[in-house]
């Protein structure tokens, strides 16, 4: 039956590729005519087809000239000629999608003639990749091809200045990582001139390893954060009291949904270690936290598995590709609690300054597609949230490689004696080994294991990546031994040494099966490139973590009723399919959970978006005053309002009240008077303010010169925007990390995010408008001082820590903004009522 429905409606990816056979048709019949042209000639394509698409030619029409003279280029300039199957993935790039090659495609060079089209409009091309080195190599090999067509290459790593990055993002075409280009972005939102600015606007990106970027590194915003001034005092205190708990008594673990909470013995033991009455009482909300995370961080992140402790520092463990995310720390205190766990050094608890999400970042391209070798299983997700479609592009030539049926064994042990076994009678054949494991903690297992029987071999995770393309190179060498975490080392191919395909090729030898069904097909992917041989076997156990959570009590009791022996292992089709369904389960939570972070980060998506749309206004327009007077007019309306409201008679408006706070805000020289407002309506109040507030403003204008007030207005708006904006942020995450704690009222903890978060951001633009107000109208302008950045912050996601960027020179004084002296205990200018350093002077650093 399934048979012939697939006659009927077809394979949708055989029948679009076919379709793209007319194209790369059309690619071949040019490959004759571009032989005959001299390198001068190829080369002056290029300024023919920019001054075609200048004059109105689309860029799907160039598709077959332009991918033709690539390939041209390619066979002179690096020795390669792209295959049909290539071309057919250059198309499928260009289109805006993603295409599933199997690993030794030749990915890289697919990218080549979709990313040489796209650069002819001049707006730039970005092609992230997984890692610097990856980013470093194919700048230098791919921009020697580039550069004999007549366009430039920029390299964009960790560690550049800003001119670096500048100059890089200024080039046709740019190589760099995900995380840079991402921390670009959010550190160009941040400059205080315009000419500090490195990104260029996002046009086209080619995302390598798509599935690494865009799924598995998705569910963890990028953040700029600085300081916070938050206790730590407590996390060695919460520690030793941890200790002293007894699981199943004092506290409970669900391993399954990596949760762990205090019990009422625990509650209880809480309250007389610390010689309180009630844990819960919000005084002791502080401690509670720290209870919670110190148990965390002892009973949920397992050393050498969720982190490593290096160099006296605590550095988190890329759960998908073994490598460290140096830089990058947990947040809400737990990093705190692990380093306290450790006993290594306790660093402050930062505040967020600026956050995006990779899934709201890609989608600020024009375009976007991607490339990988395991894509289909998350099309899905792909589709839904980016927009992109997944075609599976056929080998070059069949693939040969033997996957064979999971081994099962009963336990852990009995796993790794027979692991050991087999990589030992390999070894002794000659055939090199890929060994896949899920930790760090796995692989050094592995490797002691391996040390014992004297079998020489490499180990490659997340402690030991620096050399990583040398070791993953070296992999397929006659007796090699090489051991790696998850997939480090993606991105280079395992090239077989001689007389190894006689031998069976790459032997693939997976220790456990990964959460995710793509890791495994990674792994895989690593043996049987462009038709060579190879082999693939997973060694799995009952006490594996993703069995023992997804019911391996069944299985051990069926092996228990077959009378199996500990090192007998089953082939079984039904607990293979059993363990499928696990990953797939696992998939789908994971899939949840990216989708609810990017439904939470879409509510900050859209203030960022004002936010920032703000600051690109304030440090591009010549003449802020139109801006500043809507706000000033915008304050003086919500006070007004708010001291002559509707329900009330005129005779009980607080006139007086409005009056003194008037005064006190955004009038300077011309006073407003009780018997000026009386009698008069809110609309005729408004009118009258805003006059006197004009007449002030013009009287300003003419004490100094244009450019002094321009530059003084845009000033105080970056001063203020970005206080406001640094202190929200930081506000809305609070919000956000105790928000589902509504789910227990009964109460949609996403709709309660985005209604409260939009009264705090209505909250956070009336302030900004009045501090504004204030400052402009009441403030004194000198002559001696530069716009200032509000805080230095550092990029805190997998990314080594940024290094402090010097300010731009700027040639010509800028003026100074210094505010009236008020002593920190008078009473506040703004008509509060309250102290001035508990109202708007808690806000001046």
């Amino acid at each position: 039956m399934i048979g012939m429905l697939k006659k009927v409606i077809g394979d949708s990816d055989a029948r679009y590729l076919k379709k793209l056979d007319k194209i790369v048709n059309q690619i071949e019949e040019r490959s004759d005519e571009m032989k005959k042209l001299s390198d001068d000639g190829l080369r002056a394509k290029t300024d023919e087809f920019k001054k075609r698409y200048e004059e109105g030619e689309k860029l799907d029409d160039l598709v077959p000239e332009a991918f033709a003279v690539v390939r041209e280029a390619s066979t002179r300039v690096l020795g390669m000629t792209h295959f049909r199957v290539q071309l057919s993935g250059g198309v499928v790039l260009h289109k805006g999608d993603i295409a599933e090659m199997k690993t030794g495609e030749g990915k890289t060079l697919v990218a080549t003639m979709p990313v040489y089209l796209n650069a002819l409009t001049g707006k730039g091309v970005h092609v992230i990749t997984v890692n610097d080195y990856l980013a470093r190599r194919d700048a230098e090999d791919m921009g020697r091809l580039y550069g004999f067509l007549g366009l430039t290459t920029g390299l964009n790593v960790a560690g550049l200045s800003k001119e670096e990055k500048r100059e890089a993002y200024a080039a046709d075409i740019t190589y760099g990582t995900n995380n840079e280009f991402g921390f670009d972005y959010l550190r160009d939102n941040m400059v205080t001139y315009k000419s500090q600015m490195v990104q260029r606007g996002l046009h086209f990106a080619i995302v390598d390893e798509v599935d690494s970027i865009l799924i598995d590194e998705a569910r963890t915003p990028l953040i700029i954060s600085g300081a916070a001034n938050r206790t730590s005092e407590l996390y060695g205190a919460a520690n030793s009291f941890v200790r002293m708990l007894k699981e199943d008594q004092d506290y409970t673990l669900d391993e399954k949904a990596k949760t762990v909470q205090l019990a009422e013995a625990g509650v209880a033991k809480a309250e007389r270690v610390f010689n309180i009455d009630n844990l819960f009482d919000s005084e002791h909300v502080q401690l509670n936290h720290h209870i919670n995370q110190a148990l965390k961080a002892h009973k949920v992140m397992m050393r050498d598995e969720d982190y490593v402790v290096e160099d006296g520092q605590v550095a988190i463990v890329d759960q998908f590709t073994g490598r460290l995310m140096k830089g990058r720390r947990f947040s809400d205190g737990l990093h705190q609690a692990i380093e306290a766990k450790e006993g290594v050094k306790i660093k402050r608890e930062s505040m967020t300054m600026a956050s995006i999400t990779f899934q709201n970042y890609f989608r600020m391209y024009e375009k976007l597609s991607g490339m990988t070798g395991t894509a289909k299983t998350e099309e899905e997700e792909f589709t839904n949230i980016y927009n992109m479609n997944v075609y599976s592009v056929p080998t070059n030539v069949p693939i040969v490689r033997v996957d064979q049926s999971d081994l099962i064994y009963k336990t852990l042990e009995s796993k790794q004696r027979a692991i050991v076994e087999k990589i030992a009678e390999l070894h002794e054949k000659g055939q090199p080994v890929l060994v896949g494991t899920v930790s760090v903690d796995n692989s050094e297992l592995i490797s002691k294991l391996l040390k014992k029987r004297k079998i020489p071999h490499n180990v490659l995770n997340a402690k030991n990546h620096a050399q990583e393309a040398e070791i993953i190179e070296n992999a397929g060498q006659r007796g090699v031994v090489t051991i790696a975490t998850n997939m480090a080392g993606r991105g280079t191919d395992i090239k077989l040494g001689d007389g190894v395909a006689d031998l069976g090729g790459l032997f693939v030898l997976g220790t456990e099966r990964h959460e995710s069904r793509r890791i495994d097909n990674q792994l895989r992917g690593r043996s049987g490139r462009q038709g060579d041989p190879g082999e693939s076997l997973f060694f799995l156990s009952l006490e594996d973590p993703l069995m023992r959570r997804f019911g391996s009590e069944n299985m051990s009791k069926m092996m228990e009723r077959l009378g199996m022996e500990e090192d007998q292992p089953i082939e079984s089709r039904i607990i293979t399919k059993a363990v499928e369904q696990a990953q797939k389960r696992v998939e789908g939570n994971n899939f949840d959970a990216r989708k609810q972070l990017l439904q939470y980060d879409d509510v900050m998506r859209e203030q960022r978006d004002v936010i920032y749309e703000q600051r690109d206004e304030v440090l591009e327009s010549e003449n802020l005053r139109p801006v500043v007077e809507q706000m000033i007019e915008s304050t003086v309306k919500r006070v007004v309002d708010s001291y002559t409201p509707e329900e009330d008679v005129p005779e009980d408006w607080n006139l007086d009240g409005m009056v003194e706070y008037m005064n006190m805000t955004v009038l300077s020289k011309r006073e407003l008077t009780k018997q000026e407002v009386d009698g008069l309506d809110p609309e005729e109040m408004n009118e009258l303010i805003m006059e006197k507030v004009q007449a002030d403003y013009d009287e300003r204008e003419e004490e100094f010169t244009s450019e002094q007030m321009r530059e003084f207005e845009r000033v105080i708006l970056l001063r203020t925007v970005d206080q406001k904006w640094t202190a929200h942020i930081d506000q809305m995450d609070q919000l956000r990390q105790g928000i589902h704690l509504r789910a227990y009222a009964q109460n949609d903890p996403l709709r309660e995010y985005k209604f409260e978060g939009y009264e705090m951001f209505e909250t956070m633009v009336a302030s900004i408008e009045e501090e504004v107000s204030r400052y402009v109208m009441k403030a004194q302008i000198q002559q001696n001082l530069k716009r200032e950045q509000v805080a230095e912050g550092k990029a805190v996601h997998r990314s080594a820590e940024q290094s402090q960027e010097q300010q731009a020179d700027e040639s010509k004084a800028e003026p100074f903004v210094k505010g009236e002296t008020i002593g920190r205990n008078d009473p506040c200018p703004c008509g509060s009522g309250k102290k001035y350093k508990n109202c708007c002077g808690q806000d001046v650093s």
